[in-house]
């Protein structure tokens, strides 16, 4: 049950000072009949209308709430809804190539695409979400799954020289299909974000890309690096020593494997605009939602109305019968 009007129940606090009242008058109440003592009457018995007599006034507060609650107009409401929640399947290829330690996003390219990588999820509770790290090998650092958690952390313990170095776009891409492959979602997505070319594994890129789209996997390219040199970190026997390298990226192939699979390209320069790329891509694989709602409404101060009539009248046959006061 609920209100329509539930302003009107603070006047229900009204009562208080009623009840105030009444005490304070009842014991400051003068004597109808002047005597010069009253001890003769201490031994005569109270009779139950001496009690009795004190209903009066509770009948009045109640019958007072109960037209405070009618004036609050306390209805009834019958509702029903059914949500229907279409979850979308994404594996996400990462690079943790060396090259992906450059500096040109910060901190740098590899720790950049994890930050806004888990951003991402974060915003996708309704999704299976799955991870595959690449590099001169390929493999698997979560399955696809709907603890997101447990992901978020697995992202978090990426790091360079996990495995081999290297750039093996196309065997990455290939293992991101076959995990997704067989999932019975309506929508198969794989992410697949890489700074540099294809140069490692045995699987061609576009090869990769043949298999997503015979499997009805859309894939969303990501091509990491700013335009031209970029900061790179090289250890030496002196610490660290930072040198400007050229940023190669196959864009062509990456566009084509997108345009194969029905996905997109897109370039990300800075951090920025890799949070942008991400936020364009969850536009695009929004999660469908319908929601069908019913609801019905029925007043209820009908009972209530009732109720502070007969008490109403209960009140006034009891006040000038059984209590009724001679002057």
């Amino acid at each position: 049950m609920r209100f329509n009007n539930p302003e009107y129940l603070w006047l229900l606090l009204l009562i208080l000072p009623m009840i105030y009242w009444y005490v304070f008058k009842h014991f400051r109440s003068d004597a109808s009949l002047q005597v010069s003592t009253t001890r003769p009457f201490f031994k005569v018995p109270r009779t139950k209308k001496v009690y009795l007599f004190h209903l009066l006034f509770v009948i009045r507060c109640v019958i007072l709430a109960l037209l405070i609650v009618v004036i609050a107009r306390p209805q009834l409401s019958n509702s029903f809804r059914s949500e229907t929640t279409e979850g979308i399947d994404i594996m996400v290829a990462l690079d943790i190539s060396g090259t992906m330690l450059a500096e040109d996003l910060r901190p740098n390219r590899l720790e950049a695409a994890k930050d806004v990588a888990i951003e991402f999820i974060s915003g996708r509770p309704n999704d299976n979400v799955g991870l595959v790290v690449f590099a001169g090998e390929s493999f698997t650092q979560c399955p696809l799954t709907s603890d997101h958690t447990a992901l978020i952390n697995l992202f978090k313990s990426v790091e360079y020289g996990m495995i081999e170095d290297g750039t093996a776009i196309g065997l990455g891409l290939a293992n991101a299909v076959n995990r997704i492959k067989d999932s019975e979602a309506q929508s198969k997505v794989v992410i697949l974000l890489t700074d540099g070319s294809n140069n490692a594994g045995d699987v061609a890129p576009l090869t990769a890309a043949e298999i997503a789209k015979t499997f009805g996997v859309r894939v969303y390219t990501i091509g990491v690096g700013t335009h031209g040199m970029a900061r790179y970190p090289f250890q030496t026997p002196l610490g660290v020593r930072y040198q400007n390298i050229p940023v190669e990226i196959d864009e062509d192939v990456l566009q084509e494997i997108a345009s194969m699979t029905g996905g997109s390209y897109f370039r990300a320069t800075d951090n920025s605009k890799l949070r942008e790329i991400y936020g364009e891509i969850d536009q695009m694989e929004k999660t469908k939602l319908r929601v069908n709602s019913y609801s019905k409404k029925s007043e209820e101060f009908l009972p209530f109305m009732i109720a502070a009539l007969i008490l109403l009248v209960c009140e006034m046959v009891i006040r000038n019968t059984v209590l009724r006061r001679i002057p």
